[in-house]
Order: structure tokens, then sequence, then C-alpha cells
């Protein structure tokens, strides 16, 4: 048993070391290998969009089916109170639905570098010429 410990510790003081004998990776070479690297990129990040796009789509097919059957069911509730509360579920739904396309709308139209100047490492946004009420 000593020895099976023995052989666990001195593997785990050993396997840091080796790790800080790798080769480390190199820099660019020049001003083309970085407009490559951006390339590859701005090609990763629009793969990104996609894939992200395309899961949205689902989950708003999903989102507006159960929505169907919750209408339907509502349809079905005789007891005024509880269809009401029923009712006022669906109409948030509803409402939350439709928010959540047109920003799908407008994910769709800024493409995959839509977070570049709107809060994600952009400058501030200017503030509202609106005055609040106080």
């Amino acid at each position: 048993m000593k020895l099976k410990s023995v052989l666990l510790v001195l593997i785990f003081a050993v396997t840091p070391l080796m790790w800080a004998q790798e080769k480390p990776p190199q820099a660019p070479a020049g001003p083309s290998a970085g407009n490559q690297m951006r390339a590859e990129h701005r090609e990763k990040m629009m793969e990104m969009h996609k894939q992200e796009m395309e899961a949205m789509n689902a989950d708003m097919e999903k989102m507006k089916s159960s929505l169907t059957q919750m209408k339907t069911n509502v349809a079905a509730i005789k007891d005024s109170t509880e269809k009401a509360r029923w009712q006022n579920n669906v109409d948030m739904w509803e409402t939350l639905v439709a928010h959540m396309e047109r920003m799908q709308k407008h994910m769709e139209s800024m493409g995959p570098g839509m977070m570049r100047g709107h809060g994600m490492g952009g400058p501030p946004p200017s503030p509202s010429p609106e005055k609040k009420p106080e």
C-alpha cells in the first residue's frame, strides 16, 4: 500500500514539471498571419451565430406550440376565476413570445458581430434624451 501511495504522489509531483517543459505556442509571424487569424475567428463567429439562431428558432417553435396548447386548455376551463387566471398566463406568454420574435429578427439582421458596440466591449450607450419623472 505504501508503494502505491509513493507512486501516486510521484505522479502528481512530476506531471506539472512535464507540462512546464512543453513548447509554448508561437506568436504569428507577421501581418498576414494576423489577418488569417481574424478571418478564421470571423468564420468561427459566423458559424456560432448560425448555430445559435437555429437553436433559437427551435426554441421559439416549441414555445409557440406550448402556447397553442395552453390556449386550447384555457378554452376548456369552466370556472371563471380559474379561466381568468390561466388567460392572464396565456397573455403573458404571448407578450414574451412576441418580444422574443422581435429580438430574434433584430439579431438576425445584425449578424455575428452584433455584440460589438452594443454593451459587450463597445462604448457605453448614449443617454436617452427623454427626462424621467422624479
